[in-house]
C-alpha cells in the first residue's frame, strides 16, 4: 500500500512522455520578401557635371581718353546701352582752347606759305632773265616747300584739336549692358588711369567656362574606340546651366570651345559653352555647375539607388540565381541621375536586382521576389532601365 503513490507518479511521467513524442516539430519560417527589378541594357546619355564660372561673350572698358573734369554721367548704371550712346561727359574748355589755338597756327602757317609761294616765282622768273643767282632761286624754292610741309603739319594739329575735343564726350565702344560707374562728378580723369570710368559687357549670349580632367578624356576616348561609346561632336554637345538654388536655366547651350593644351597645374583641359541668356539672368562672375552631355553610352543600366550595396571593395549589387537565392555582383557605377545610378558593368540584361528589403537578404539565402513598385518621388525622377515586368522570372546568375 506505501508503493501506490510512486506507481501513480511513473503512470503520468510515461503520459507526458508519450504527448511529447507525438507532438511535430514547427515548420520553418518563410524565406524574406523582396522586391526586384529586371535589369534591361539601354542608350544612356553620358552627362557629366563639372563647377563653371560665366563670363560675357564681350568686355569693353570705357576709359578717358583726354585729362580733363568729369562733368556729368550720362548713362544709368546697370542698364543696356547701344554702340555710340553717351556715357561720360568731360569738361570741354581746355580742349575748346586747344583748338583754337591750332586753328590760329594752321592761318599763320597758309599765311606764311602763300608768302614763300609768291617769293618762289618771283625768283624762279628773275633767275631765268639771269637777274638773280641760282642758288638764291633755290633757296626761295625750298622755303616755299618748308612753308607748305608747315601748313600740313598745322592742319594735322587742327584735326588732332578735334579729336581731342571729340573724346570730351565718352561713348559706349559696343552694345551692352554699362555697369556701375568708378568716377562721380568732378572727378579729374586722364589716359593714364588705371581704373576705367566703367564697363560695357555683352552677356547675350553668355560664355560658361569650366574645365574637364584629362584623366576623363582619354577614358571617354577608349571607351568610344572599343564600341561602347558614341561621342557627339564637339559643336553639338548640349550644355546645361544648374543655378545655385538647385534649378536648371532653360536655355541650353553648345560647347563653344575646347583649349589645345592641358593645364600643367590642374591636369585638365579647359572648355567654354556658349548660352543663350535672353532674360540677361544670368550675370557674369557667377558659380554655376555645368551639365555637359557628351555622347551615349551604349548597354547601361539605371538602377534605383536603394538597390546600390557599397563596402570597403566599392559597389555591388543582390540578384537572385537559380533557386530564388541571392547572389552578389560587383559593378562599376558611372554618374548619378536623379534617384538613379548609371551601372557600366557587372549585370546582364534580365538580371533581377533586388531594390527593396535588402536587409532582409543575404548572399546564398533563398528569399522570395516580389514586383518593385518605386515610389512616387522616384518615378518622377530619371526612370530607370530596370523595369518590374517578369521580376520572378528565372534571371541570370
Amino acid at each position: 500500500m506505501m508503493n501506490l503513490p510512486w506507481r501513480g507518479a511513473g503512470a503520468l511521467l510515461l503520459a507526458l512522455a508519450l504527448g511529447a513524442c507525438g507532438r511535430s516539430a514547427p515548420p520553418p519560417p518563410p524565406p524574406p520578401e523582396v522586391g526586384v527589378l529586371t535589369a534591361q541594357a539601354a542608350d544612356v546619355p553620358v552627362v557629366r557635371n563639372y563647377p563653371g564660372r560665366l563670363a560675357a561673350t564681350l568686355a569693353a572698358q570705357v576709359r578717358a581718353r583726354v585729362t580733363g573734369v568729369v562733368l556729368q554721367r550720362v548713362y544709368k548704371e546697370g542698364t543696356d546701352v547701344e554702340a555710340g550712346d553717351v556715357l561720360f561727359k568731360i569738361d570741354p574748355a581746355p580742349l575748346e582752347a586747344s583748338l583754337r589755338q591750332a586753328q590760329g597756327q594752321l592761318a599763320q602757317a597758309e599765311a606764311t606759305a602763300r608768302n614763300a609761294s609768291v617769293k618762289a616765282s618771283r625768283s624762279k622768273t628773275l633767275g631765268a632773265k639771269g637777274l638773280l643767282a641760282k642758288q638764291d632761286v633755290d633757296d626761295t624754292v625750298a622755303a616755299a616747300a618748308e612753308a607748305d610741309a608747315a601748313v600740313k603739319a598745322a592742319r594735322a594739329n587742327v584735326q588732332n584739336a578735334k579729336i581731342n575735343l571729340g573724346y570730351a564726350t565718352v561713348t559706349a565702344p559696343i552694345s551692352g549692358r554699362a555697369g556701375r560707374a568708378n568716377v562721380t562728378q568732378g572727378a579729374l580723369v586722364s589716359s593714364t588711369d588705371t581704373n576705367p570710368l566703367t564697363t560695357v559687357q555683352v552677356i547675350d549670349p553668355i560664355y560658361a567656362n569650366f574645365s574637364e580632367p584629362m584623366a576623363e578624356v582619354e577614358r571617354l576616348r577608349r571607351a568610344e574606340k572599343a564600341g561602347e561609346l558614341k561621342l557627339v561632336a564637339a559643336d553639338k554637345a548640349e550644355v546645361q546651366i544648374v543655378l545655385p538654388d538647385g534649378s536648371v536655366y532653360p536655355h541650353a547651350g553648345t560647347l563653344d570651345f575646347t583649349d589645345l593644351a592641358v593645364d600643367p597645374q590642374t591636369g585638365a583641359v579647359d572648355l567654354r559653352a556658349l548660352v543663350p541668356n535672353p532674360d540677361h539672368a544670368l550675370l557674369p562672375g557667377m558659380f554655376v555647375k555645368i551639365r555637359l552631355t557628351l555622347g551615349t553610352l551604349h548597354n547601361a543600366f539605371l538602377l534605383p539607388q536603394s538597390a546600390i550595396q557599397r563596402d570597403n571593395d566599392g559597389a555591388y549589387v543582390y540578384v537572385i540565381g537559380s533557386g530564388d537565392k541571392v547572389v552578389e555582383k560587383r559593378v562599376e557605377l558611372g554618374d548619378q541621375r536623379g534617384a538613379n545610378w548609371v551601372v557600366l558593368s557587372g549585370i546582364e540584361a534580365g538580371a533581377r536586382v533586388v531594390v527593396s528589403g535588402i536587409q532582409k537578404a543575404n548572399a546564398g539565402e533563398k528569399v522570395k521576389p516580389i514586383p518593385y513598385n518605386a515610389p512616387a518621388s522616384a518615378t518622377s525622377a530619371e526612370s530607370p532601365t530596370a523595369t518590374a515586368k517578369d521580376e520572378t522570372g528565372t534571371g541570370n546568375e
